[in-house]
């Protein structure tokens, strides 16, 4: 392995994952105060509306991470007017977006709260919550895109500090719309919509000010552009929609297996330690794209190989360390979010073991799919974002339980990341012809 691999692991990596795990924040902070705020229903509320987050944030990864391997590319072969050519493709097509989600969600947003699993009990609240979520939507999705747009164009540290501060904001407006204001669900929503608008704002002056290589600029349309970049941003989509879909399947289980507000509100708190562990791994996988996308491009193909040897097994550790984590001490994390509720807390952290058991897989499977995605192999990066996401969790998830026991139920994650791995392992072994690096 080449000296400067783990240099250029930690120049991009290790920056952008402390940027989305201080992004993740913005929903750990939410569950905090909730959960000793506004107690036990509140907190299954903003449940029931994580799915609809994660649909957000999967939609902003893919114009991401699609615009991502245009611009590294054109960037490393000195064709800087093409780069911002794909820039501005990826601005306009996440302001089309965003718009039409603040706008569409909100007209239908009974209809949208029933179908993410709203019970009568806290329709009401799941309805304010995710109304001040949508007509923010659009700051939501920039946020992402500007970040990634600027590690793109070589500063992860300038992405990583946006993020950053966004979610500190987050903790200061969330208690000031919570306790002062007294505001509710709505002043926990309208803190982690708040908290993008700020990032934004300290992500654009590396445009205005002409810090790198892209810059705002006219360009012509071109829906072939538009299509190649959503191609390659697909398998990100998928990757990142991964939890909201498994929160919505499971949501919706545990209503058939007659958990109640309990099952809910419990899933949650999993859902928080889940974020935590899925973030460290998306972030770092995110952060190498450029790295891969550069590498590949300038015909490094000896650098790529090492940089994703070498990934893989800081990814393989940190997984086990977060298993060991989950282990033993899930309850005193659990804690912060009960205000009390002994029942609540005892349920959640018992049935954490079972859950977390394979997320050392996860891992694997999303450091394959970015590495993937980021050399063009897009339809094996496709192929395993597709089964760790939409194939193989519900079988498991819904299958499971119904086979063996309610208690099965919780195996069901970390069953879909294992067989997943086996298919990726596979896949890196089918040798693909190598793209010639023509973008557009």
């Amino acid at each position: 392995m080449r000296s400067d691999i783990p240099r250029k692991f930690c120049k991009y990596a290790i920056p952008q994952m402390l940027g989305l795990l201080f992004n993740s924040v913005y929903f750990i902070v939410d569950g905090v105060f909730i959960g000793n705020r506004l107690g036990r229903d509140a907190m299954a509320a903003a449940g029931v509306a994580v799915p609809m987050l994660e649909l957000m944030i999967a939609l902003s990864m893919a114009i991401t991470a699609g615009s991502g391997v245009l611009v590294s590319v054109a960037i490393s072969q000195k064709r800087p007017a093409e780069a911002n050519c794909g820039m501005m493709h990826a601005l306009l097509t996440a302001g089309v977006l965003g718009v039409l989600m603040a706008v569409l969600g909100n007209l239908f947003i009974d209809p949208l709260a029933n179908a993410l699993g709203s019970t009568p009990g806290i329709h009401g609240e799941v309805r304010a919550y995710l109304s001040i979520i949508l007509a923010l939507s659009p700051f939501m999705l920039f946020s992402f895109l500007l970040g990634g747009l600027v590690r793109n164009d070589g500063h992860p540290l300038h992405a990583m500090i946006a993020l950053t501060v966004g979610s500190l904001s987050n903790i200061l407006l969330d208690w000031v719309f919570m306790y002062p204001l007294n505001m509710g669900i709505s002043g926990a929503a309208l803190a982690t919509a708040l908290g993008p608008v700020l990032s934004d704002m300290i992500l654009l002056p590396h445009f205005l000010r002409r810090r790198g290589s892209l810059r705002f600029s006219r360009f012509s349309f071109k829906p072939r552009l538009l299509g190649e970049m959503l191609i390659l941003g697909l398998p990100s989509f998928v990757m990142e929609f991964t939890i909201g879909m498994v929160t919505f399947i499971t949501n919706l289980s545990i209503q058939n297996l007659n958990l109640g507000e309990m099952g809910l509100a419990a899933y949650l708190l999993i859902g928080y330690l889940m974020l935590i562990i899925l973030t460290l791994f998306l972030g770092m996988a995110e952060g190498l794209q450029p790295v891969f996308s550069q590498m590949q491009g300038g015909g490094d193909l000896a650098g790529c190989r090492d940089m994703r040897r070498f990934s893989l097994a800081v990814f393989v550790g940190i997984g086990l360390a977060c298993y060991g984590c989950v282990y033993f001490f899930s309850a005193r994390f659990y804690a912060l979010f009960t205000a009390g509720d002994q029942a609540l807390l005892a349920f959640a952290a018992s049935h954490s073991r079972a859950y977390f058991c394979g997320f050392v897989f996860a891992g694997v499977n999303i450091l394959l799919i970015s590495y993937w995605q980021a050399i063009a192999q897009t339809r094996k990066a496709m192929a395993t974002a597709l089964l760790r996401s939409v194939l193989l969790p519900p079988v498991f998830i819904l299958l499971l339980p119904a086979l063996l026991g309610a208690d099965w139920f919780w195996f069901g994650h970390s069953m879909a990341e294992l067989i997943t791995a086996v298919a990726a392992c596979c896949l890196l072994l089918l040798p693909v012809p190598m793209p010639d690096g023509k973008r557009f």
